[in-house]
């Protein structure tokens, strides 16, 4: 016969590891601090701007 399991436990489990893949995601979206968000939205412009003026003319 097979492995019995405990529905209850495995349905839990599952909405433990759920909510951990859940945390972590929301630590990489939202777990910087406003001067980090700055920096790197400073950097993007940057990075833009230094694209835009290399650019050649049609």
């Amino acid at each position: 016969m097979g492995e019995l399991i405990n529905l209850r436990r495995a349905r839990k489990a599952r909405a433990r590891t759920l909510a951990a893949d859940q945390a972590a995601a929301n630590r990489v979206a939202f777990g910087r601090t406003k001067a980090e968000r700055d920096a790197a939205k400073a950097e993007v412009a940057r990075i833009e701007r230094a694209l835009d003026g290399n650019r050649r003319e049609d």
